[in-house]
């Protein structure tokens, strides 16, 4: 075993004071700070810079050599997974870092996980369980899921653990700007903002039928019909909430009784609609007019 003490000048640009401590040593600790050796007779050794590898870098450099060594293309690859003895929120995910920094597409799912020295381990009984069982492992049966806890409204509801989307994490950012502004930095709009609305029901029993109401106000507003529209979306967790908008925008009964119109809002058309939130306005293309419901 080596143990390293260095000592920093002030004019180094090394923030730690003692930047350099290796393994432990069973040689006495210095109690003195001192910038020559012991020894006069030796030349001083001094550290003019350095350097290191964040873990995501390694990790990159394992993953280009795997690839490289086994020649699976990176498009056949499902899933990534790293292990770390210690997980570090400067470092959360080291195994999407470590797979967009080794050229795999950034479709390709990556996580990371730690169970300290058996990290590796755990990556591996990870890995099995995808794939041989694939995501979403949920044993049951019918009557399993018909005991379960319902989410909403107990009489009626059909909504419960079973057959909801599973919990997920993800974001998206989108800039917006004038056309003026965007066309002087040289920017092409990729879509123009023609109107909005926000509407508000009961939350007793409509609670999540806003765009069910929202979708003929909107249009009205911008004086356009159902079949002026190319791509319709609406954005919610659960089936169950857009098959209940399907019904009531199909309803006349629905209309007359609770938003005062003489006829039904109408069905989008099921080749036209889209159920993935923001990405209707960054896929619509060919002057196409959007419907975003949420």
């Amino acid at each position: 075993m080596t143990t390293i003490l260095t000592y920093t000048l002030k004019n180094l640009p090394i923030t730690s004071k003692w930047a350099l401590r290796f393994s432990m040593s069973s040689a006495p600790a210095v109690q003195t700070k001192m910038k020559t050796l012991v020894n006069p007779n030796i030349s001083n050794v001094v550290v003019v810079h350095g350097v290191h590898l964040m873990p995501h870098d390694l990790a990159k450099a394992a993953l280009m050599g795997l690839m490289h060594w086994t020649s699976v293309p990176k498009e056949v690859v499902d899933s990534i997974i790293f292990g770390t003895v210690i997980q570090e929120v400067k470092t959360s995910n080291v195994a999407r870092k470590a797979a967009l920094g080794a050229g795999f597409s950034d479709k390709t799912p990556a996580c990371t996980v730690t169970m300290a020295y058996i990290s590796a381990n755990q990556v591996m009984t990870t890995g099995k369980d995808t794939v041989t069982k694939d995501n979403g492992i949920c044993p049951s049966s019918l009557e399993q899921v018909a005991k379960l806890t319902r989410a909403f409204i107990k009489p009626c509801s059909t909504v419960a653990a079973a057959n909801s989307s599973f919990l997920t994490d993800s974001a998206s950012a989108m800039l917006i700007t004038a056309e003026e502004k965007a066309l002087a930095m040289a920017d092409k709009p990729k879509a123009y903002l023609r109107d909005f609305t926000f509407v508000s029901q009961d939350p007793k029993d409509q609670l999540l039928l806003g765009p069910t109401y929202a979708t003929p106000k909107v249009l009205e507003k911008a004086r356009l019909t159902m079949n002026d529209i190319d791509a319709f979306e609406f954005h919610e967790t659960f089936s169950g909430q857009i098959l209940a908008n399907f019904k009531a925008m199909d309803s006349d009964w629905f209309a007359q009784n609770y938003m005062g119109r003489k006829t039904k809002v109408g069905l989008p058309p099921l080749k036209k609609f889209h159920t993935t939130g923001y990405r209707l306005v960054m896929a619509a293309e060919g002057g196409q007019n959007g419907l975003v419901a949420a």
